[in-house]
């Protein structure tokens, strides 16, 4: 059994949680269940490691940052097997998470660095901009991608000077648990600590008194629930939460060779991630086609469980997901027509078929809501600003694309839209090296890049007077 990381040392709880593999619903493995009492050891091995933390330079913490990418590296196969038993996805999918993601962005952080600024230099004064960490960040993580978000928040509060306390999802924690334990020779004690268990241990850890900053990821509920816990010590926060994602095709598309990329950035992971495609906007003039295009690739995907060579999507994650998706499902057959999918399969698992509905709108419960599952509406425009006014109305913003042959026309539309981040001609383009912001109920603060290194950080401004001859 995996273990969690704690002050340089493994631990094991008396209490033990299940971890399920949704494809056919056995039991792979039992984790430990943390409670306040770890969660106050893992803080406390945080406190305690931070000073020394802080004071290293930044290239001894980004040498271990390489070290723990390098971690990820060399024990990919065994990380990869762990993620695909404990999400259902293909092997490829749990490849790209963790080579390119998870180890991409350690790589990154690894390498940046953050100067003093001098801001004004004359005869009376000298004034810097200083940046410094913050003490102890307490990141919680989600189950739908849990070793790349676990990675994404690690890197830049460790290359910022902070130490940090990671809990995971209580239905995939065990790949990160296991990264975890091969992380206790080349992480200083402290530094790190990964816990696993239920709603007790986060609440805990998110209302900590010598927890400085929180990094969330997950449901806009629970995103509004921390920025309370929160309320009582100031902490820092970070949101990254909930997306209903428009992607606008323009009519001067070319609905064939554009379909494949919308239809793979509307159902990567089976629709379980939260900035891809959620509503697909088509012009009139080529909805027909767009409909019996991405219907077609949904058709002919295979739905299956990761151990199956030529699965190409997995199921749901877990059983509460899976009932609320089955739920949205008969919304879509209730609103609108069913053109590929809707029927779920006989046996076991959290299996869902790529689904795509047709001649829905705005006040249907599946373009109005984020179903987080492999669910796709395609809705009917006719005018431009109308449909980017309908693409605005939601009160998600996280994400949103625009699609046509001209890339320029495109952009012009595409800032139009109020999304954190706009893409043309593709969506979900994730880069370490480029911010990624929330904005409306999608969250607040941002993550990537430079700009997703400053939110672990203080601003301090050293104002130096200079000695004046009499």
């Amino acid at each position: 059994m995996v273990k969690m990381l704690i002050d340089g040392a493994l631990v094991d709880t008396a209490r033990h949680m299940d971890v399920i593999d949704p494809s056919d619903e056995s039991r792979v493995a039992q984790v430990p269940d943390a409670g306040t009492a770890e969660v106050d050891q893992a803080v406390a091995a945080a406190k305690k490691a931070y000073p020394a933390w802080r004071d290293a330079t930044p290239e001894a913490r980004g040498a271990v940052l390489v070290a723990m990418a390098q971690v990820v590296t060399d024990n990919l196969d065994e990380l990869c097997q762990l993620l695909v038993q404990e999400t259902g996805r293909p092997l490829g999918l749990a490849q790209f998470e963790i080579a390119h993601l998870a180890a991409g962005y350690l790589n990154y952080y690894a390498g940046l660095r953050i100067a003093p600024e001098i801001l004004v230099e004359d005869d009376t004064r000298r004034v810097e901009q200083h940046r410094k960490p913050l003490g102890v960040v307490a990141a919680v993580v989600p189950w739908n991608a849990p070793v790349y978000i676990a990675c994404n928040k690690i890197a830049p509060a460790l290359a910022a000077g902070n130490t940090i306390v990671v809990k995971t999802a209580p239905s995939t924690p065990l790949t990160t648990l296991r990264l975890g334990e091969l992380w206790q020779d080349v992480v200083p004690a402290g530094v790190v600590n990964i816990l696993s268990g239920g709603n007790e241990a986060g609440a805990h850890l998110v209302s900590h008194p010598d927890v400085a900053k929180i990094t969330f990821t997950g449901s806009t509920g629970t995103g509004r629930k921390i920025m309370e816990a929160a309320s009582p010590t100031l902490k820092r926060v970070t949101l990254e939460l909930g997306g209903n994602d428009a992607a606008i095709v323009l009519p001067d598309a070319d609905v064939k060779a554009i379909a494949p990329a919308i239809f793979a950035f509307a159902f990567f992971n089976s629709g379980q991630v939260c900035a891809i495609i959620k509503r697909l906007y088509v012009h009139d003039s080529l909805y027909d086609a767009m409909c019996a295009e991405i219907a077609a690739y949904a058709t002919g995907s295979k739905v299956a469980g990761g151990r199956d060579p030529e699965a190409q999507f997995g199921p749901v994650q877990n059983k509460a997901q899976y009932d609320k998706v089955l739920d949205y499902l008969a919304s879509a057959k209730a609103s609108g027509t069913i053109i590929a999918g809707g029927e779920l399969p006989d046996g076991r698992g959290y299996f869902v078929p790529l689904t795509v509905v047709r001649d829905v709108k705005e006040g249907d419960v599946i373009v109005d809501e984020e179903p987080f599952g492999p669910i796709l509406p395609i809705i009917r425009y006719t005018d431009i600003d109308d449909v980017v006014a309908r693409a605005n109305a939601s009160p998600y913003a996280l994400g949103g694309s625009i699609w046509s042959n001209d890339a320029e026309a495109a952009a012009k539309i595409a800032l139009r839209l109020e999304s954190g981040s706009v893409w043309v001609n593709q969506h979900c383009a994730l880069d370490p090296a480029v911010p990624f912001p929330a904005n409306k109920q999608s969250g607040s603060g941002v993550e990537g890049g430079l700009e997703g290194l400053y939110p672990y950080t203080a601003l301090q401004i050293l104002n130096i007077a200079k000695p004046q001859a009499a």
